[in-house]
């Protein structure tokens, strides 16, 4: 008996810590319902070094809090998002938003796959996805409403996301 306590302990004492940072400040574990919604207000002007992190403990990248999609602000006029020829590869069809995640299987910002798709990050987001496992994270893709031919990208060990483009399989 005393060693099935013992057991039982040591396995509370391993998991608490697991637990805690698989729900650590700044991730979510559930993915949002939707994308964000086309943005009306005052675009944000673009700047290099811009401050994300908008309450305390929160990512500074682009991030969803709540239903808050933290960043994706600067309207459809955004240099950096600009395409001559949005989805040149086709568009992606394997399923948007929450219950449709899917688990990277290797590359890195430039290209990265899952389930037989190729994507890349768009070259302003690339900084913002220094801490993604690329062989191992999940992540759920939503279509971008300001941008064509982008979708995003959401992390979910994170709760953070990129802008990514559909290469095609």
């Amino acid at each position: 008996m005393r060693f099935i306590k013992l057991a039982l302990a040591t396995l509370l004492v391993l998991a608490v810590p697991a637990y805690a940072v698989h729900t650590q400040a700044g991730g979510t574990q559930r993915p949002p319902k939707s994308g964000p919604k086309t943005y009306t207000g005052t675009p944000h002007a673009p700047e290099p070094n811009r401050n994300y992190s908008d309450k305390a403990g929160h990512p500074n990248v682009p991030h969803v809090d709540g239903k808050t999609w933290v960043g994706h602000d600067t309207g459809r006029g955004d240099a950096n998002y600009h395409m001559d020829h949005p989805f040149a590869h086709g568009q992606f069809a394997g399923g948007f938003g929450r219950g449709h995640e899917w688990h990277l299987g290797g590359g890195g910002p430039g290209r990265f796959w899952f389930n037989g798709w190729f994507w890349d990050v768009a070259a302003a987001d690339i900084a913002f996805c220094d801490g993604w496992l690329w062989n191992s994270d999940d992540i759920v893709i939503y279509p971008d409403p300001d941008h064509d031919g982008w979708y995003l990208a959401y992390n979910v060990r994170l709760g953070t996301y990129v802008h990514v483009e559909y290469l095609g399989t």
